[in-house]
């Protein structure tokens, strides 16, 4: 499912690095200033680039080879959510829909990105508090993603506390299930039970990401048995024969990866707007310098800041000509998806202080394979 896992560390720690260039540009601003209105200054004013960096590395394990366990008896969930009652006008009874009846209730989407797991994601981005991606396969609705304060997934709320969702149902660590003739159990981790419980409701599974740092609901994703099987995004054993995915032959692999390049950017912003920030303008030239470090990390198999043909974060926006007071990077590898890396991003320290930093004011982009890059940076006023 990975290809990349052989090639990276699974350690897991996190990574951010921050350039400040104002004194640099606002000097040369001053200096153009002065020699316009006296035509008498003569002097050159240089001031080095404050560079501050502290290094963090952000390599997930999602889809790593699951072990295989001839002795598994036949899985049997540990969980009861019979106490779970789910409206329905909650998004949670979205699963198994064809796509008709996905068009009567949400319309058309604002687009639709292919991806590497056989089903097309439908993207519905209505404001800045609401927003869906339904994964559309077969003309069925296999998993879906929603954030937003505004998005209808009861008995679920976005920023609800864990302790009410604990409240509302059972969160255990250990989740068997049947598929076809094979039985499967995956087995959350005390950091998966903590920031990605999963929640068995016959036969849909519901995966709740936390915001660690506030305790909160961030956002909600839905997945049918098979599409958790092929993705396994937790320690997998099984018994049987192994369910693996079947990407369609016609996908583009650079139309996958624009797709989550855009899904990367709507998701930070309305994590930004969730905590009271301005939302970020896209830039392409920085999508540019984004993309080109994504690429070289994979093509190098060295997964750092510092590239070492093309240098730090402020030579390759330098050799772009993109001009910049501020400037951060945070870069990924081996999440399956946009959504799950930007949760990734969230709950850690160094990148969520850069996804949400209320200086930046445009972001760019950059996915190569398994290899994510968002480049921020604050531009100059006019």
């Amino acid at each position: 499912m990975n290809s990349n896992n052989d090639i990276l560390t699974d350690e897991k720690e996190y990574i951010i690095i921050t350039y400040d260039r104002k004194e640099e540009i606002l000097l040369r601003n001053l200096v153009r200033i002065l020699v316009l209105i006296s035509g008498l200054l003569a002097a050159v004013f240089l001031f080095n680039t404050n560079i501050g960096q502290k290094e963090e590395i952000l390599v997930n394990d999602e889809g790593q080879k699951p072990k295989v366990d001839q002795t598994l008896d036949e899985a049997v969930s540990l969980q009861d959510p019979s106490n779970l009652e789910i409206p329905q006008e909650s998004l949670i009874h979205m699963l198994g829909k064809s796509s008709e009846e996905l068009l009567h209730i949400l319309g058309e989407p604002e687009r639709k990105d292919p991806t590497f797991y056989g089903y097309d994601w439908w993207i519905y981005k209505t404001n800045l508090h609401t927003y869906i991606q339904v994964g559309v396969e077969n003309d069925k609705v296999v998993t879906v993603y929603a954030t937003g304060s505004n998005v209808q997934i009861p008995p679920f709320k976005i920023g609800q506390s864990i302790a009410d969702i604990y409240h509302l149902t059972t969160i255990e660590a250990n989740i068997g299930l049947d598929y076809e003739d094979s039985s499967y159990m995956f087995e959350l981790s005390e950091d998966d039970m903590n920031t990605r419980p999963l929640i068995m409701l016959g036969d849909a599974f519901i995966q709740l990401y936390i915001d660690k740092f506030t305790g909160t609901l961030s956002s909600i994703r839905l997945l049918n048995a098979e599409t958790l099987i092929e993705q396994r995004p937790y320690e997998m054993v099984y018994r049987g024969e192994l369910l693996e995915v079947n990407p369609l032959e016609n996908v583009v692999e650079e139309e996958v990866e624009k797709g989550n390049e855009r899904q990367i950017f709507d998701i930070t912003n309305i994590f930004r707007v969730r905590h009271e920030l301005e939302p970020l303008e896209w830039d392409e030239q920085t999508a540019n310098v984004a993309f080109a470090h994504s690429k070289d990390m994979f093509e190098t198999n060295d997964f750092s800041h510092t590239s070492k043909k093309y240098g730090e974060l402020s030579d390759r926006l330098d050799a772009a000509n993109v001009f910049y007071q501020t400037a951060g990077e945070n870069i990924a590898a081996n999440y399956m998806d946009a959504p799950a890396v930007v949760e990734g991003w969230l709950n850690s320290k160094g990148h969520r202080e850069s996804l949400l930093n209320e200086q930046f004011t445009h972001l760019g982009v950059g996915v190569y394979k398994k290899h994510y890059t968002q480049n921020f940076i604050e531009k100059w006023s006019e």
